[in-house]
């Protein structure tokens, strides 16, 4: 056999992975319908953990506090913040009765650990139902809580969100950023849905406290820098205990980077958890990457060589047209349809950039969080 051969037949096997990844994982999101639950109105303790973020507490403690729901409590950490980030959280608490403030000091054995200023700020939650965001995130709707927390159940104690990131016009970098965060909230919210969930964004989580204390909190992989949401998830996720909350009315939406340089430090960090995920969900990511690197590769090369090109020709429309349906209905679910517009070039840069972020990785540095 000749090596085009092994070429063509190794693409052909590439397409059927493609397949079962976007055919049959992802297009269970993709295809399913919003199902509302109706409102619960238990006791909610929402948890915002900053460091640094003065200007951003000021904009979206106010959305927070105007959420329609009966009874919830704010808890604002303050993750030992050099800025005044604790005088803008003293200042709203003044004005409401709701609001309690966890002021964390840095301590030698958990330096800079956002995990610890978490675990204090949980301890100190008065509910038992705990709801996550970001201290540069907003909510889109007054039905935040109201739509996550409905999803609680006496069997579903986590509830996974989406977290959406504001859109620039004009902007190929936030056009990248919106592209890969639909991307990856295909991937989670598909796997949860064939009864796999491995991960979640801290920018939009709920679970009940109880969940926390019986994993015994992040003491796991409280060595690990990053990982407070999906690490934490992929420890006690399952098919039984595990719900999704995508009513776009439940969305919070996070200020994107502004620079290459800022978006690749970003994205070099939350890429150093994912090997610290289960073996099966380390292996199934993996090979989705692998796949998709291999696809554009072994398509080129075939092409450029016009080896049994109409068959190839055949195969790459056949995967695209499974990727275009898949990811343009999730995108429109998600509020993100005109990323659909440049899905191969926006591909394309994701994957030469994963890879890069891969190489780097390698040799980094561990480093606090910011």
């Amino acid at each position: 056999m000749e090596v085009l051969d092994i070429v063509f037949y190794s693409f052909i096997c590439i397409i059927l992975c493609q397949f079962f990844y976007y055919g049959i994982v992802f297009s269970r999101f993709a295809f399913s319908k919003v199902n509302p639950s109706k409102p619960k109105n238990i006791p909610v303790s929402v948890i915002v953990c900053a460091k640094n973020e003065a200007e951003n507490l000021k904009s979206f403690i106010p959305l927070i506090l105007n959420q329609d729901y009966p009874e919830f409590e704010l808890v604002l950490i303050n993750d030992a913040s050099f800025d005044n980030s604790l005088e803008v959280m003293e200042s709203f608490k003044e004005k409401n009765n709701n609001i309690k403030i966890v002021n964390v000091e840095n301590i030698e054995v958990f330096w800079g650990n956002k995990k610890y200023a978490l675990t204090l700020g949980i301890k100190a939650a008065s509910h038992d139902f705990l709801l996550f965001t970001d201290a540069d995130c907003k909510p889109v709707s007054k039905n935040w809580i109201k739509d996550m927390s409905s999803y609680f159940t006496n069997t579903k104690t986590i509830v996974l969100g989406f977290g959406a990131y504001k859109k620039v016009k004009n902007s190929f970098l936030n056009m990248l950023i919106r592209f890969e965060t639909v991307l990856t909230a295909i991937q989670y919210f598909g796997f949860a849905k064939v009864g796999m969930p491995y991960m979640a964004v801290g920018r939009n989580l709920a679970y009940r406290k109880d969940e926390f204390f019986n994993a015994r909190g992040f003491m796991n992989h409280m060595h690990i820098r990053s990982g407070d949401d999906d690490l934490f998830v992929n420890q006690v996720a399952s098919r039984k205990n595990t719900a999704l909350c995508y009513s776009k009315s439940s969305f919070t939406e996070s200020i994107p980077k502004k620079t290459y340089k800022s978006w690749f430090r970003q994205k070099r960090r939350h890429v150093t958890t994912a090997k610290h995920y289960k073996p099966l969900h380390k292996f199934l990511l993996g090979l989705f990457f692998v796949t998709q690197f291999l696809f554009w590769t072994l398509a080129i090369i075939l092409l450029l060589f016009q080896f049994e090109w109409k068959i190839v020709i055949g195969l790459i429309c056949f995967r695209f047209l499974i990727q275009y349906l898949v990811y343009g209905f999730s995108a429109k679910k998600l509020n993100a349809i005109d990323t659909l517009v440049l899905l191969p070039i926006l591909e394309l840069f994701l994957i030469v950039s994963q890879l890069v972020i891969f190489i780097s990785n390698l040799t980094s540095k561990k480093e606090h969080w910011r």
